[in-house]
């Protein structure tokens, strides 16, 4: 594990420079360069451009080639965090104000709208720079659109889902939701990595279902980390998913095994924006004592499993026994 965290670290400190670079070439106000270069700043796992970069060179890649993409990737999941903030009404994020709540809700609007426009000039001009060919270019362009559609598809399906009473959403709706609005985006890093690479298509079919399965199983980990995770090294409240009414895997299951009564107690709490913290944790108590925590962790482990799996389609090589090692890290880690 301490290989792999070493690794990710190594990428993220190239992506950062990568994305610091993009950000000084700018020509913007001053308070629209500081509100969209907050969370970016702030750091984060960087979990994806580690994806995509891993995947470039377990099959063949070498060199500078993912960079600008891997860097496109983590500017596209920060414009998205920064909405969802607004949306969600979060007032922290890994560990720093939201960018809402130091420059306001228009000010977020427009430094996420502004992330967005230069996820594509980094694809654009970037890989072209790094000599990646204007065909390969245009596919990457095009499954980034996809994706960020596929995004957008599934915040509704969780926003419409919030709205909808409890009882009637089911597992497969959800799965559904997180595959949309986080699996594909981990799925899209693990592909465009192997085509930035020239990768075959039977590894681009193994490199999709390697990244769609890892971000399911991540998914579930911040579900379960909602509830029992340590505020401090999440960076963001404990318990605010319940505050929200997010039908989460832990939410869902936990209504599918409480009796009666706990259901009423779970379901008086799920979604009151004015809970206390005592009741917020009286809720987080009912969800852990009916076992929906160690069954989340379950199907998580399944996921990565299946993701594993697709990776034996790959050759032998340090980059897939690190892609190997990350969707162990995915589902053992605390924040």
């Amino acid at each position: 594990m301490k290989e792999l965290m070493d690794e990710i670290s190594k990428v993220s400190r190239r992506v950062s420079e990568e994305i610091s670079a993009i950000m000084e070439g700018l020509k913007v106000p001053e308070v629209l360069y500081e509100s969209s270069y907050h969370l970016l700043k702030a750091g984060g796992k960087r979990l994806r451009p580690f994806m995509l970069v891993k995947s470039y060179e377990a099959c063949g890649g070498e060199g500078e080639k993912p960079y600008p993409a891997a860097a496109g990737v983590e500017i596209l999941h920060t414009f998205t965090l920064i909405h969802d903030d607004i949306i969600d009404r979060d007032e922290t994020r890994r560990g720093v104000p939201t960018v809402h709540v130091l420059w306001g809700i228009p000010q977020a609007i427009i430094s996420g709208d502004m992330l967005f426009a230069l996820v594509f000039r980094t694809l654009s001009k970037g890989l072209r720079d790094v000599g990646v060919e204007d065909s390969v270019i245009v596919e990457v362009v095009g499954r980034f659109s996809k994706t960020l559609i596929d995004i957008c598809a599934g915040q509704t399906m969780d926003m419409v889902m919030a709205e909808k009473p409890t009882t009637a959403v089911t597992v497969d709706e959800y799965m559904e939701m997180i595959k949309l609005k986080t699996a594909v985006l981990y799925m899209a890093s693990a592909e465009i990595g192997g085509l930035l690479a020239g990768a075959s298509s039977e590894e681009l079919e193994a490199l999709r279902s390697y990244g769609l399965n890892s971000g399911l199983a991540f998914q579930m980990i911040d579900d379960v980390l909602g509830v029992s995770g340590v505020e401090e090294e999440l960076g963001k409240p404990v318990g605010s998913d319940i505050r929200e009414g997010k039908k989460t895997i832990v939410v869902l299951e936990a209504l599918s095994r409480l009796d009666d009564a706990g259901k009423r107690r779970l379901l008086g709490v799920l979604g009151d924006r004015g809970a206390s913290r005592d009741r917020i944790m009286e809720a987080i108590r009912l969800i852990e004592s009916s076992g929906a925590v160690e069954e989340a962790k379950r199907l998580a482990r399944l996921y990565s499993s299946k993701a594993r799996e697709a990776l034996r389609r790959l050759p032998a090589t340090d980059a897939r026994r690190l892609l190997e090692a990350l969707t162990d890290f995915i589902v053992e880690r605390r924040f």
